[in-house]
């Protein structure tokens, strides 16, 4: 029997005869060993996809290798965010600073690669020895002449969620410097989406279909001429609303462009985020387009769909993302599968989330906010779970227990966006829930 963490119990729903009430948005419990990541796990996360700037990590190697190609963010062309540059400060840097290794490291790196901007990532040790990175990236950026920005990172300062705005922050300092000529009135920037296997390429593909111009990708193939000139667009549609939601926000009180939020995840949730776009612009020609796409991409894939539900209609889910918003649409997803889901949390999550979690789940199902291995084992166990669906850190737990795994994280190499996305995460459960293995280990 596994107990729950005193400490924890607000942050579990778990008993539907009792009215709704969750606690989140806290600073993870001492020894609890939280899934949550760093701050600078999450400015990495969000600035990293950028592929024409260089990116340094100001302190110990050990943070750099927490970068290196990870993740299946992509490029069609530059591949220069695939290093991981390092300051490598030592004990002798501690002691006496190591701003003129980072101003050293700066200028040889900038002449070696010829960079459009660079990124700055404190981690914690600089945050504890005081170095003036903000003093040394305005000398060089005037060496130089490129944007050099320092991005406040330092993993102590909080969550994961703390480095998304760390890192919108960086952004919003490149946006406004560009020309905005040539961008129609039909335009968008995508925000929060980090081109996993390629995924970007799907979406703005579609938005072309449909007559929308695409000004700029942040991050995801990111470039940084585009995100300086994507104050010029009409609309923000954000992906990720957790990562780039702030950034969303400034960009609205400063250059009045609106934002809406969207999911490009299961056909639901796909369908409207290209219909929404549309409705923006009230164009009865991009309507109409839209809708005869829509239409002939489920076509497609329905017969598929079909196939695969009848293998997995009844199988019981767990989920856990990062961002509640994925939840969403995974709920939405494995339903159209035919399957249930009686496990779902999120790591950066708020109560308004979770309310919205609870409607679309079905009764009974169990919710977690910032949880932990132990927590979610002991919800896997009581509630029969087929498949587990995570990330990276997620993992083991399902393989110890047993029971199917599915990686929804930024380290996949398929793409499970789009409507051709559908089908992929459809035959990835099926294998995944269905695989012998499962049946030889509970013998």
């Amino acid at each position: 029997m596994i107990d729950i963490l005193e400490q924890r119990k607000g942050q579990v729903y778990d008993d539907s005869s009792k009215p709704f009430d969750i606690s989140c948005e806290k600073n993870s419990v001492a020894g609890s060993v939280s899934q949550r990541a760093c701050v600078f796990c999450g400015s990495r996360v969000v600035l990293y996809p950028i592929a024409d700037a260089l990116h340094i990590v100001h302190g110990p190697i050990g943070c750099a290798a927490y970068t290196w190609d990870i993740r299946g963010a992509l490029s069609s062309g530059p591949e220069l965010h695939r290093n991981s540059f390092s300051t490598d400060l030592q004990e002798k840097d501690v002691i006496y600073g190591g701003e003129k290794k980072l101003e050293q490291a700066l200028l040889e790196l900038i002449d070696a690669y010829q960079p459009k901007a660079a990124f700055i990532y404190a981690t914690c040790i600089v945050g504890l020895i005081g170095d003036d990175m903000d003093a040394v990236c305005r000398k060089v950026s005037q060496l130089k002449r490129i944007p050099v920005i320092p991005v406040s990172s330092e993993g102590f300062k909080g969550s994961k969620k703390t480095g998304y705005v760390a890192a919108c922050r960086a952004l919003f300092k490149l946006v406004g410097t560009g020309s905005t000529e040539g961008i129609r009135k039909h335009s968008i920037n995508i925000l929060g989406d980090f081109n996993l296997a390629g995924e970007l390429y799907m979406i703005r593909d579609y938005y072309e279909r449909m007559g929308v111009q695409v000004v700029a990708t942040m991050t995801g193939d990111g470039r940084i001429d585009d995100i300086r000139r994507s104050h010029g667009a009409s609309l923000n549609v954000v992906q990720c609303s957790g990562s780039m939601i702030h950034l969303a926000t400034m960009m609205e009180e400063k250059y009045g462009i609106p934002f809406i939020r969207v999911s490009y995840f299961g056909i639901e949730d796909m369908s409207k985020s290209l219909y929404d776009v549309a409705d923006f612009f009230k164009d009865p020609e991009m309507k109409t387009r839209t809708i005869d796409m829509v239409r002939d991409e489920i076509n497609a894939i329905m017969p598929d769909i079909k196939k695969y539900r009848k293998l997995l209609a009844g199988k019981r889910a767990a989920i856990y993302t990062g961002g509640a918003f994925k939840a969403f649409s995974l709920v939405r997803s494995l339903r159209t599968l035919g399957m249930k889901t009686v496990v779902a949390g999120s790591q950066t999550g708020n109560k308004q989330d979770y309310e919205l979690l609870l409607q679309l789940c079905d009764d009974g199902t169990v919710l977690l906010d910032d949880t932990n291995p132990l927590e979610i084992a002991k919800y896997i166990k009581e509630k029969n779970v087929d498949l587990f669906i995570g990330g990276v850190k997620e993992r083991p737990v399902a393989y110890k227990l047993g029971i199917g795994f599915c990686d929804h994280n930024h380290e996949r190499k398929k793409a499970l966006a789009g409507f051709p996305g559908m089908i992929n995460f459809a035959k990835e459960v099926h294998s995944s829930v269905n695989s012998p293995v499962w049946k030889l280990l509970k013998k």
